[in-house]
């Protein structure tokens, strides 16, 4: 594309740059880079068109790998509320110290992000998905030989979450260079990976706990793990033409601090998260404490929310990329999720409770496909998605690691009663909305109907 078509569009949109109008959709399709290749060797220093395969055999293979990755990196982990229980009931840990235990993987999987999407994004993408596969394996088989608390926490907590981090952006990343018009699809396609690893991981290990016992359990679903890194990093294949930062490039992207969709984009995404987990957290002890449920329908109930969410992760990439973008998609799927957090109020009985879990599950499917897929259009140079990525998910792992807390002691000084941290949940993920609402303006000014 010359200098004047290219210009010509800008006159098209109005758009002064990428960086003042970043969901711009035609200028989007070919973008102009600094253009290092490789570690150290590079190209030519002038501007470069980069082109999106949006197809083909290598660019679904890196689809398939996203899949997997989030499989892993957020499907893995949530069979720690079944850990949780035998921790408790079986070694008698008090459950105040065996939750640090999750809140711990649940940060160092966030915070390892930025050290990942910053070698993702200089072209050390496969080195460091082998790394993290190595630590995410490892800190899984040295779980089921651990019998201290101490043991425990660097196994599951510190050495797991830190390697199913480092596996996460990269994919991302990789995926982010082989499409850009059906970016918001192939995004929630591998997003959906999320939900099928919330079933498939926790309904292993909570079908062999009884039968072969906690420590081969727990080795079973460190084979099925293991099995699928490897499949993982024989189909993960960067793009040798695609753009890179250098080296030497800063670890943070300080320039992303001055494009106020940006800026706005990460406000919302804290507040998002401070109010995200909480019913996941907490819809467990919900429906036994007040609705009656005994340990296993509490487990299944679970399983039937993760299960809920997979359909709708890939359908937002699927009505993002056709009609609304994906900026419009999750303003209004986050504003959904606040008022379900308060419908919850009024579930009183276990039929209301299975229906909750269902409908619930598919709104956190639309939010969690949505994000990924509305932060990524932001960005329109490839070779910063990676840092950006990270930059972001360190900073809201700190709402992760507090929202959780901040509902259970709300609970707690309620005397048991939700009520309080359901009102909390709720406003926080409206706030939110707001947020990501003015992200939004920002990107295309008032315009009710336009496409971002």
């Amino acid at each position: 594309m010359s200098l004047e078509e290219k210009h010509g569009v800008f006159e098209a949109a109005k758009v002064a740059s990428p960086s003042d109008h970043p969901a711009s959709q035609d200028f989007a399709r070919r973008e102009t880079h600094e253009h290092n290749i490789g570690d150290g060797d590079d190209d030519d220093d002038g501007d470069n068109d980069y082109e999106y395969p949006e197809g083909g055999w290598d660019a679904w293979q890196q689809v398939a790998a996203g899949f997997l990755a989030q499989a892993m990196s957020w499907g893995f982990p949530t069979t720690f509320g079944i850990y949780q229980l035998y921790y408790t009931t079986t070694m008698n840990l008090p459950n105040a110290q065996v939750s640090w235990i999750g809140s711990i993987q649940t940060f160092c999987t966030y915070t390892t992000c930025v050290v990942s999407g910053r070698l993702a994004d200089a072209g050390y993408q496969r080195s460091t998905v082998l790394a993290g596969s190595v630590l995410a394996a490892l800190g899984a088989f040295m779980t089921s030989v651990a019998t201290e608390f101490w043991q425990i926490l660097l196994a599951q907590g510190i050495c797991q979450g830190v390697g199913l981090g480092i596996i996460f952006i990269p994919t991302i990343a990789v995926m982010s260079t082989y499409f850009c018009e059906r970016r918001a699809l192939v995004m929630s396609v591998a997003a959906s990976g999320g939900a099928v690893g919330s079933v498939v991981f926790p309904a292993t290990v909570q079908y062999l706990i009884p039968r072969v016992g906690f420590p081969w359990a727990t080795r079973c679903a460190t084979f099925v793990l293991i099995f699928l890194l490897i499949l993982m990093n024989l189909i993960f294949k960067p793009r040798a033409a695609a753009p890179r930062t250098r080296p030497s490039a800063p670890w943070v992207d300080w320039s992303a601090f001055k494009e106020p969709p940006f800026v706005l984009m990460l406000a919302g995404a804290f507040a998002l998260h401070l109010g995200l987990y909480y019913v996941s957290s907490y819809i467990n002890a919900y429906a036994v404490s007040k609705i009656g449920f005994d340990a296993q329908q509490a487990v299944v109930l679970l399983l039937i929310m993760n299960a809920a969410s997979g359909p709708p992760r890939v359908a937002i990439g699927f009505v993002a990329d056709r009609w609304s973008g994906p900026l419009n998609a999750l303003v209004f799927s986050v504003a959904v999720m606040g008022v379900m957090t308060y419908v919850w109020i009024a579930v009183v009985a276990p039929t209301q409770m299975y229906v909750y879990a269902v409908l619930f599950g598919m709104v956190l499917g639309l939010v969690m496909a949505g994000f990924t897929s509305a932060l990524a259009s932001l960005t329109t140079d490839p070779s910063k998605v990676g840092v950006r990525f990270g930059v972001t998910l360190t900073l809201i792992s700190f709402a992760t690691l507090a929202g959780p807390p901040i509902a259970g002691s709300l609970i707690d000084r309620g005397g048991g009663s939700y009520l309080g941290a359901q009102i909390y949940g709720g406003a926080v993920l409206l706030l939110s909305t707001a947020l990501m609402a003015c992200c939004r303006v920002s990107v295309t000014g008032p315009r009710l109907q336009a496409k971002v």
